[in-house]
C-alpha cells in the first residue's frame, strides 16, 4: 500500500480532471517546483498509484450508439469457469467495462455497440461460445448522468 501526502494527493487530483497538464502546470497547480513536482509523479507512476493516461472519447462523436450495461451469472462457480468467462469477454471489443461482483450478480459489464441488433448480437455470440453465461439482465442507459474517471480523492488515507 502506498502512503500518500497532501501534496499527491493534490497532484493526482489536478491529473484526474487534466490529463494534458504540462508539467511546469502542475508544479504551479500543487506549489512545487518542477524538479520535485517531476519526482513526485515519476514516484506514483512507479508506485502503480497512475496506471496510465488516455483521452475521454465522445461516442457521440461517430455517430449513433447504444450503451448497455449487462448484469451476468454463470452456470458454474469455479476458479476456471471465471477465468473462461473473462478471457471471452476481453476479446471482444464492445465490452468497454467489466466488473466481477460479490453478490447476486457475477459480473457487471459494460458494452457500447451501434445499436441494439449488434448489442444482441454480440449477446448471441457470447451464448454460442459456451463460457458458462447462464443468464444476463441487459439494462439500456438512456442518459448520462455523471461521468468522472477522478476517484474521491479526499476519502483516501494518507499521511499528515
Amino acid at each position: 500500500m502506498v502512503r500518500l501526502d497532501a501534496r499527491d494527493i493534490e497532484i493526482l487530483r489536478v491529473l484526474s480532471a487534466e490529463g494534458r497538464i504540462t508539467k511546469a502546470e502542475l508544479a504551479d497547480r500543487v506549489g512545487l517546483s518542477p524538479t520535485p513536482a517531476w519526482e513526485r509523479l515519476k514516484k506514483l507512476e512507479k508506485a502503480g498509484v497512475i496506471e496510465g493516461y488516455g483521452a475521454r472519447i465522445a461516442y457521440k462523436a461517430f455517430g449513433p450508439h447504444v450503451t448497455v450495461f449487462v448484469a451476468c451469472e454463470l452456470d458454474g462457480h469455479r476458479a476456471r469457469d471465471f477465468q473462461s468467462f473473462e478471457d471471452a469477454i476481453r476479446r471482444h471489443d464492445e465490452v468497454t467495462w467489466a466488473w466481477a461482483l460479490g453478490g447476486g450478480f457475477d459480473y457487471l459489464i459494460q458494452v457500447v455497440t451501434q445499436d441494439i441488433d449488434a448489442y444482441q448480437r454480440l449477446i448471441d455470440r457470447l451464448l454460442d461460445a459456451e463460457i458458462g453465461l447462464a443468464r444476463y439482465y441487459t439494462y439500456i442507459v438512456t442518459k448520462p448522468v455523471k461521468s468522472s474517471y477522478g476517484l474521491p480523492l479526499g476519502l483516501l488515507d494518507m499521511d499528515d
